[in-house]
């Protein structure tokens, strides 16, 4: 069991099958016009975690007591997310990369590490890149560039999220544990129509990785929605891959950045996986 606090009462939920066990506490931060869910976990140098798309802080149940082992876990629950209802403005990642700026400040926490998966990453990345200043280290696992990337068959899946999708969700986690926990159930057709709309968008973050300032590592599984090339991409952008990393790493990319491809996972895996919360403990705390 965790404990959540409400804001003026507590509470107790039971943990879902993502959960693991870990104690922390949560409450709402009231930033940029949305209710935004947030929880803390352990102690240390603070590390915000966000989950990927029609998915909550809960999918890194088994990997938070490894995480805050060490660090001061902050999960959130993006726009229309989990805990966090949904409101009058499309899903866009520049706007939820401002809710977790908002929150930094909201929580008075000075340059925190921001760790993010798959749509979660992708705000991590916009959260480094619009809003340096207040942003440690950033990870953004399983998020690529552009969306041709995608594999074809897996594109074409992407293409068909929509309200109508709802039915044929009921047995998936994300479907029974936004019953279960968000403001209005009733909205999870609506979460679907924005992800759809979201991912059906034409975008190229080229440019935007190539600013990036903070040190970053790039995070994919060996056999993720994209191919693995696609992480070395990210990675030549900020400077890495270009040459041999020398005996004392003074040919490493500047800035401290990062790659790691994970093996034997997926898309679907790797967030939950010892072997992602390793390797996002190593570079962190080479900070």
């Amino acid at each position: 069991m965790r404990v959540i606090v409400d804001p003026g009462e507590a509470r107790t939920v039971t943990d879902t099958d993502w959960t693991a066990d870990a104690e922390g506490t949560g409450g709402y931060a009231d930033v940029n016009g949305i209710n935004l869910y947030y929880e803390r976990y352990g102690a240390g140098r603070p590390l915000i975690l966000l989950h990927g798309g029609l998915g909550s802080g809960e999918m890194f149940g088994p990997v938070l007591p490894l995480l805050a082992a060490e660090h001061e876990v902050i999960t959130v629950d993006l726009q229309g997310h989990g805990r966090t209802a949904d409101i009058d403005r499309p899903i866009t990642l520049d706007a939820m990369a401002a809710d977790i700026a908002a929150l930094i400040d909201h929580l008075g926490l000075d340059r925190p590490d921001v760790v993010g998966y798959s749509l979660g990453g992708g705000v991590a990345m916009h959260t480094a890149a619009n809003h340096p200043d207040k942003v440690g280290r950033m990870v953004m696992a399983s998020t690529y560039l552009r969306p041709d990337e995608v594999y074809p068959e897996l594109r074409a899946m992407q293409g068909q999220v929509n309200a109508a999708a709802a039915e044929f969700m009921v047995d998936t986690p994300m479907y029974q544990l936004y019953q279960k926990v968000a403001p209005r159930p009733e909205d999870f057709g609506r979460l679907l129509d924005k992800i759809g709309a979201f991912m059906a968008q034409s975008f190229d973050f080229t440019e935007k990785v190539r600013g990036l300032t903070v040190p970053t590592m790039v995070v994919g599984a060996d056999a993720d929605q994209v191919p693995p090339s696609s992480f070395v991409e990210i990675y030549k952008l900020l400077g890495g891959a270009q040459q041999d990393g020398g005996w004392g790493g003074e040919g490493r990319p500047a800035g401290g950045h990062a790659l790691a491809v994970l093996p034997g996972l997926t898309h679907y895996s790797i967030f939950s996986s010892p072997l992602f919360a390793a390797v996002v403990l190593d570079f962190l705390d080479r900070g």
